[in-house]
Order: structure tokens, then sequence, then C-alpha cells
């Protein structure tokens, strides 16, 4: 398996503008927490904490804890942390999603743009489910625009017979991500009420040289950088093909780059009777 990317907290700030807005729909769409001015949320894969902190102006009593796999990731939103102006608090600790397991009972579990870098994520949803509160929710939003030239055009270029040795796979991590018919599906089989499930384009307007590589380069391209970074000169070629396929997929126009992408989103109710999570295959 691919070793885990390592992040740079502030590569991917910079387009935090754009990445903060599908967070920002996923909450509109949740209702009353059964913590009331108080509930308890955990967020997986929080990142920077730049989002985790937006939860706070949503819910200013809540206790909130955002958790992440990235050591620079936590150190950056760790400045986040400490008590909020509505008598909250705001904590981060380092957790693994592929594993996570909660040791106590929340009334929202959230996601943004995260569970797209954990194969197999819907397996942790039963888990999950059993540690929120009746009528809490599991909310999450995973990117859906794999097969768009960002990603095709990446994964295309490792496999090539000059970096396939060394890149083979780093650019098709996320075959994982289900439609939305299949998480309906899923998060319906285990119980939960009020399950909403949508998907957005958002055809976002970037600035700047090379908008779409520079995106890039704080997200999907993370896992070759990675891979590279024992050989700067290799990266520099890679980096150097990968942007001209991406010039050509992305012209510049007069305003800016055009940059369509999709994303997937979830909010599932847990019943609001403390009921058992029914697992996949049981008998109902």
């Amino acid at each position: 398996m691919p070793a885990a990317p390592t992040w740079d907290p502030h590569q991917y700030l910079r387009h935090a503008t754009h990445r903060t807005r599908p967070f920002l729909d996923l909450l509109s769409r949740i209702t009353d927490l059964p913590g009331g001015e108080s509930p308890r949320i955990a967020d997986i894969g929080c990142g920077p904490g730049n989002v985790t902190a937006l939860l706070a102006g949503r819910w200013p009593g809540a206790r909130i804890t955002g958790y992440d796999s990235s050591s620079d990731m936590l150190r950056v939103a760790r400045e986040h942390a400490g008590p909020t102006p509505g008598g909250g608090e705001l904590d981060f600790r380092r957790a693994d999603a592929a594993v996570w397991t909660p040791d106590e009972s929340f009334d929202l579990i959230v996601s943004n743009a995260a569970l797209q870098w954990v194969p197999g994520h819907a397996e942790r949803f039963p888990t999950w489910l059993e540690h929120i509160t009746p009528g809490g929710a599991l909310a999450f939003q995973v990117p859906g625009n794999f097969t768009a030239p960002s990603h095709a055009l990446l994964a295309e270029l490792c496999d090539t017979p000059g970096w396939r040795a060394r890149l083979a796979g780093q650019g098709r991590r996320y075959v994982h991500i289900l439609s939305p018919a299949d998480y309906l599906e899923r998060l319906t089989e285990l119980g939960c009420t009020d399950v909403d499930v949508w998907e957005s384009t958002y055809v976002q307007l970037l600035q700047g040289e090379d908008p779409v590589l520079d995106w890039t380069k704080g997200t999907a391209l993370r896992p070759v950088l990675t891979a590279l970074e024992d050989d700067p000169a290799a990266a520099r070629e890679f980096v150097g093909q990968y942007r001209d396929l991406l010039r050509k997929a992305y012209p510049a126009g007069p305003h800016g780059t055009a940059f369509p992408f999709r994303r997937i989103f979830a909010v599932a109710r847990t019943a609001a009777t403390a009921e058992p999570v029914r697992r996949e295959g049981a008998s109902r």
C-alpha cells in the first residue's frame, strides 16, 4: 500500500475560500442537534482546523474536537484551540479515520473533504453511528471529481513508462468513493432517518499562474510529492509535465481559470429513540 502523504497546511489553505464553501453548504442542511445549545461534536479529518472553527460559529456553546492523522495539520489546527466566545470549547487530537472509534457519544460527527483518503470508509459508518446520540447526525462531504482532467491526467501520468516504477497507483487512490445513491442506500440500511444525499458541481474561477496545479499541490498531488520527496529533480520534472497537461485541460481565460469541482454530500440522522444500529446483512 502506498505510504500516507505528507501534508502542507499552508499550501492547502491557499484556496481556503473555495474549499470552505462546500462545508458551509453542508452545515446549512444540519438542523437542531440533541445537545441543544451545547452539543458534542467530532470533526473527522479536520486538517488545519479552519472549518472546525466554523462549527463554533454555528453552535457557540458546543464542545468540539477535531481529529486528524497529520501532525503538520494538527500543529496549525491547534492555533484555533481553546474556549470559544459562546462558552464552548475547541480542541484537537491525533486519530486516523480508518480506525478511529469514538470513546464517548457525540451529537454530530462531521467530516469535510477527508473520507476520500480512507479506503472502505463506509465500513466505518456502523461504528460511528453507534456513538451518535439518538436524534443526532452523521454528516460528510467528499470530492466526486476523480474522473475530471485534474485527477485523470495525474493518474495517467503516474502510469506512463517513465514514472510507473516509482508512482504506479499514486494517482488512483479514490476508486472507493461511492455514488450518491450508494451512500443513500448504505445509510438507510443502517437505520438512519431523514437521510439527505445530494451532489453539487462548483465552477470555481481560480486566479494566478497555473492555479489548478497550485490547487492540486495541496491535495491530489500530495501522494506524488511525498513519493518523490527524496528526489527533488524528479519531483520538478513530474510537476512540470503535469503542469503542461493541466494548462491544456484548463486554459486560462480573460477573467481567470474555470475549474469545475463536483462534490457529494450526505446528512443522516440516527433514530430519535435509542435502537441498535443495523449491521449490513443483518436480518430485518
